[in-house]
């Protein structure tokens, strides 16, 4: 991967903390939500999931999410719901530690 990328990569991900869950309080990439991410020169993807199958929040996280990535990347950008199932052990290391789940 180029370093060029990468550091799209990290900017992506730190411009990502700024989408919270308003169910939990917690940032997306705090909760592990982001599944996978693929930057092109043109383009770019975002793979996420959610912390339940049945997410009230879920058409705004998404939304969100996209439109985060978009502004700050600068190209289209599109969102894709993953169908893995979310659990406490994705979270950042830490984080679970701050919502007392461990």
């Amino acid at each position: 991967m180029s370093d060029m990328i990468q550091s799209k990569e990290e900017g992506l991900i730190q411009a990502l903390r700024d989408v919270v869950d308003p169910e939990i309080g917690m940032n997306i990439i705090e909760l592990g939500l982001v599944r996978s991410t693929e930057i092109y020169e043109d383009r770019a993807h975002v793979l996420m999931i959610m912390t339940t199958p049945f997410c009230p929040y879920a058409p705004q996280l998404l939304e969100q999410t996209r439109r985060t990535a978009q502004t700050f990347l600068g190209v289209p950008t599109t969102i894709e719901m993953g169908l893995e199932m979310w659990d406490p052990s994705m979270m950042e290391d830490g984080a679970a530690d701050e919502w007392g789940l461990f």
